[in-house]
């Protein structure tokens, strides 16, 4: 229900909040955006790519960041993988283990607003 208040997140606003949350892991992936843009975790040449196709399924998965709703999104063509997934799944591990504090969720959700 709140992510039918929250606006559309630009690609731009996209690609500093998964900076925000991701930047820590030092991990060769990439997250490549709706408009084409990507954001690179580590390295020079990303072993896999995480393509989000939409600022809907974006905003899903940073308010529900769950193994399950990535899956879904994976089925429903929403979310895809490009390149070696099972040379990355110890990220999957460090991810899956990652907490975001609740004040930083609601900076980044408020950040939304700013554009």
């Amino acid at each position: 229900m709140i992510a039918r208040i929250l606006p559309s997140p630009t690609p731009a606003r996209a690609a500093a909040i998964l900076r925000e949350l991701f930047g820590r892991i030092q991990a060769p992936v990439t997250f490549r955006l709706w408009d084409g843009s990507e954001v690179r975790l580590a390295g020079d040449k990303p072993l896999c790519a995480a393509v989000i196709r939409s600022a809907e399924t974006f905003l899903h998965l940073i308010l529900h960041p769950k193994p399950y709703d990535f899956a879904l999104a994976y089925v429903n063509s929403a979310v895809d993988f490009e390149g070696d997934i099972f040379a990355i799944m110890p990220v999957a591990d460090e991810v899956e283990e990652l907490r975001v504090p609740l004040f930083l969720k609601l900076r980044l959700l408020l950040s939304l607003w700013k554009g």
